[in-house]
């Protein structure tokens, strides 16, 4: 599991440390991870090869030519790279996503449970920000729900 978020400074030549909690968790054959553009948000998304097959997985429901399928070979796996670790536990991220996304210094690297993602610092605070409001009125509105169903359930 990724999980909690690390600001890690990149270097001048883009590489990134990974925090020791993810590369435990994509410990295995492949001694790195895979990275993308994000389909959900303006930063880079990774993990192991679980987030690869799981990725993988999902297209491989569509029927091969459906456009959804095809946008997501596109951006999945056309955009995805692997990046291995180095004997000091870092990475090397490609310039064109560093470019695409603003990571030039400090980023904010984010556990998700199953994935990560890579942010430019000050963008990840504005996101998170916003984020933390979207959970709070959902939680908010699963809650009614519950309790309407709650005292709908007992009349």
């Amino acid at each position: 599991m990724f999980l909690s978020t690390f600001e890690k400074q990149l270097d001048l030549k883009r590489r990134i440390v990974v925090p020791q909690e993810f590369r435990a968790a994509v410990s295995g054959p492949f001694d790195g991870v895979f990275c993308f553009p994000s389909i959900e948000a303006d930063c880079l998304e990774g993990g192991g090869k679980a987030l690869f097959d799981r990725y993988n997985s999902v297209i491989e429901e569509l029927p091969f030519g459906d456009p959804v399928r095809t946008a997501l070979e596109t951006s999945v796996l056309g955009g995805m790279v692997q990046l291995s670790f180095d004997t000091a536990g870092r990475i090397t991220l490609p310039d064109l996503m560093c470019k695409a996304f603003g990571l030039t210094d400090w980023v904010s690297v984010v556990g998700l449970g199953d994935r990560f993602q890579i942010w430019e610092r000050d963008a990840f605070n504005a996101h998170r920000a916003a984020q933390r409001d979207m959970a709070r009125a959902g939680l908010a509105d699963l809650r009614a729900q519950q309790r309407a169903a709650r005292l709908g359930g007992g009349a």
